[in-house]
């Protein structure tokens, strides 16, 4: 099988599992030695059999190469078993199918997303994801919990021994009531994440080493993370989960499990889940993700025509304005809110995600808007704070109502994302070396106050 993205190969042997993280000098000579590379594919198929992958390229546009990744693995396609014993594949001979076969993915929704299929560096560890995830929504499922989760809730740790595995489920009671409170069904949470279909990885510009996988729904994001990060999130659980009674539209992102996972004896890997902010996507035409700064706060876009998603920074977004009309005033006020309250938890780091999709015209206006519109409360979230005080909204009737707002032209999404980067002392003393380092520049470590008050500042200056 060939997958392929942003790199080429060369002259190199076609062995079972391989990936060539190549570069390419330019456009011209990338579409040129794609041409001459598949002439060997061809010739070598014959001998051992290949299924290629495409993502929109087609022999009319051999210049897009460029932009795919080259993976090769043996010379049969083995597919995902559509139970709970995810890991276990089953393989069909290609040796019969002639030729090169080009596959197509879905138009829009997974332009530039990569299914972590047989022979993916990950496909091993996204199975047993998979698996675990779907014993443990299952346990929670048959024992659901009766009232608002209690102290000893937010403190458990279940641990499920699986084929291979071990899969851990940290405040599992606590996070199945959120869920519960966002009217999501287990049934549902379970499908998605679930061995249904492979997880989807895509091209991410953040600096860290964590990996980062869609449902195949593209409905939940997971997220590896750190230790520390997992025990600094646990630890401020029950404040947000009290946030989120408080202000229901909050534009925090909905997390919604923290797992572990740990092969034989090796060491512990975490997981955290999360509602996608950028869903439904197959509209989104635009993602940035925003900090309020200039340092490394740039990345260089994918040529007009390329199928890669790439998430940009605050330095591509100069010069645009998100218009929202009578619902500025709603989101700055929400605004002030959650990075109050993040300010109040002492961390910093965090990211605005903002998307533009842009409506149809019978979409578009007061009329139609408010039409489509009703004024209603996230369900299970009950609150004795008046409803000014929560700064509540209308919602829009579409997948995804919280962090979605509709201007006149243009729907956006917007979310706060990575709260767990707490400002302790390796943190003071990466401020005080970067303020040596960058003078006069912005850069994301600064102090909790500093950094919320920068980012709602960023926020007021590019609507209207």
């Amino acid at each position: 099988m060939l997958i392929i993205t942003n790199t080429l190969f060369w002259g190199a042997e076609c062995m079972p599992g391989t990936v060539w993280p190549l570069t390419a000098t330019s456009e011209v000579a990338t579409g040129i030695i794609c041409i001459l590379q598949l002439r060997k594919l061809r010739q070598r198929e014959k001998r051992g059999g290949f299924k290629v992958v495409g993502m929109g390229l087609t022999p009319e546009s051999p210049l897009r190469c460029c932009h795919m990744l080259i993976t090769c693995c043996a010379s049969c396609h083995q597919v995902l078993a559509p139970s709970p014993e995810a890991g276990r594949r089953v393989a069909t001979s290609s040796s019969s199918r002639g030729g090169l076969l080009w596959r197509l993915r879905d138009k829009q929704p997974r332009l530039g997303l990569f299914e972590i299929g047989p022979g993916h560096e990950l496909h091993r560890l996204t199975c047993m994801m998979q698996a675990g995830l779907w014993a443990a929504t299952q346990v929670s499922t048959d024992h659901p919990l009766l009232g608002p989760p209690t102290e000893e809730d937010f403190s458990e740790v279940m641990t499920q021994v699986l084929e291979g595995f071990e899969l851990g489920t940290l405040a599992g009671p606590a996070f199945a009531w959120l869920r519960h409170s966002l009217g999501l069904a287990e049934k549902d949470y379970q499908a998605s994440l679930g061995p249904g279909g492979p997880y989807l990885q895509f091209l991410s510009t953040s600096k860290s080493k964590a990996s980062f996988f869609l449902s195949h729904d593209q409905r939940f994001f997971l997220k590896t993370q750190r230790r520390k990060e997992v025990r600094a999130l646990l630890a401020h659980l029950p404040r947000y989960m009290q946030h989120l009674r408080r202000h229901p539209h909050s534009l925090l992102a909905r997390l919604l499990g923290v797992h572990s996972l740990r092969v034989a004896r090796g060491k512990k890997k975490y997981f955290i889940i999360m509602q996608s902010v950028f869903y439904p996507a197959s509209r989104i035409s635009e993602r940035y993700d925003i900090k309020g700064c200039e340092v490394s706060r740039w990345v260089d876009p994918a040529p007009e025509g390329s199928p890669v998603i790439l998430v940009l920074k605050d330095l591509n977004f100069q010069g645009k304005t998100i218009y929202l009309g009578p619902q500025r005033s709603w989101l700055l006020r929400q605004m002030e809110l959650d990075t109050a309250f993040l300010r109040e938890l002492n961390v910093l780091d965090y990211s605005l995600l903002v998307a533009f999709h842009c409506l149809h015209k019978d979409e578009r206006g007061p009329g139609s808007s408010l039409v489509l519109r009703t004024v209603r409360s996230v369900q299970g979230v009950q609150s004795q704070d008046e409803p000014r005080t929560q700064n509540r909204r209308l919602l829009p009737e579409a997948p995804n109502a919280l962090h979605i707002l509709d201007g006149p032209d243009q729907r956006y999404f917007l979310g706060l994302v990575d709260l767990t980067t707490v400002y302790g002392l390796r943190k003071r003393l990466e401020h005080l070396w970067k303020t040596l380092r960058y003078p006069g520049r912005t850069f994301s470590t600064v102090s909790p106050a500093r950094y919320a008050r920068r980012l709602y500042q960023w926020v007021e200056a590019h609507t209207e």
